[in-house]
């Protein structure tokens, strides 16, 4: 299923987005803990992968037969002590427990299709005069709008890309991220935690369909269901003008969506690379 010859029907089905999220999910974090991680003895005779099924149910306190359930889809919707229980198996962290108490039956899911991501006006205002790289991209990453320093920091931010598929696909971007491994595996797992449950999302199934297609290492990070909040922070890069260049990041929601900020941190170094960046920009619109 992960050679060259997937078909998008393969892909739909197993690496896509499937009604079992929550069985999914748990199997794929199960077969991610050791026994000695959990406090078990492991020994040399075990067929899996991580924890058995029926470790996970003893140390969460519940049946066998009822954990069984749960991966297999036949309950959607246990209890968030059940659920936290699980949590505290696996070892998950705020975030990731966060989305696994999200995969329940319980909460109604829409069915409508969703509305078109579009941009404010005053978004484009702002992006016109703030004066730093900034641009707005949606839920699945695509962007939606940006500045002329955003497009010299990368032109990878013009609106119509898609910055996960610039990450896993385009080997400009892979060689402008000094730890593209990490970067991929971040992206990846926070545009799990940003999609949630939501299976019937067209864009999102396009998205996950194309990749899980045209990248070996997409469909391996894809398959472990790691789920991280992507924030801002210190961002490193490897520009093709100014060589390595750091750069503080903001994202800010706004209307559904998310304005992303650099701008330069405290040293010199930086801000002379950046106003060398600007001064690109400012020839490039003269």
């Amino acid at each position: 299923m992960t050679g060259p010859c997937l078909t998008v029907a393969a892909t739909a089905n197993v690496l896509v987005m499937s009604e079992n999220q929550l069985g999914e999910y748990l199997r794929a974090r199960r077969g991610l803990v050791t026994p000695e991680q959990a406090g078990l003895p492991g020994g040399s005779n075990r067929r899996v992968s991580g924890l058995r099924r029926e470790e996970v149910a003893l140390l969460a306190g519940i049946s066998a037969d009822y954990y069984l359930r749960l991966e297999r889809g036949r309950d959607r919707n246990p209890s968030p002590q059940v659920l936290q229980a699980l949590a505290r198996v696996l070892g998950l962290d705020d975030v990731e427990e966060q989305y696994l108490l999200g995969l329940t039956a319980s909460r109604p899911k829409p069915r409508r299709r969703p509305a078109p991501e579009r941009v404010p006006q005053r978004l484009h205002a702002l992006l016109a005069t703030i004066g730093v790289p900034a641009f707005v991209e949606g839920r699945a990453f695509d962007v939606l709008a940006s500045n002329e320093l955003a497009r010299v920091f990368s032109p990878r931010l013009r609106p119509g890309e898609n910055r996960l598929r610039s990450l896993m696909l385009d080997p400009q971007e892979q060689a402008f991220q000094p730890d593209w491994p990490a970067a991929a595996a971040g992206f990846v797992a926070a545009f799990r935690e940003s999609i949630g449950d939501d299976v019937d999302n067209p864009r999102l199934i396009e998205l996950v369909g194309e990749l899980s297609l045209a990248s070996e290492r997409f469909r391996s990070l894809w398959a472990r269901h790691d789920v991280r909040a992507l924030e801002g922070g210190l961002s490193c890069v490897n520009h093709p003008l100014v060589g390595e260049l750091r750069l503080h990041r903001e994202k800010l929601p706004v209307d559904g969506l998310l304005l992303v900020i650099y701008y330069p941190d405290h040293t010199q170094e930086s801000q002379d690379k950046f106003r060398l960046l600007a001064s690109y920009a400012a020839t490039v619109t003269a």
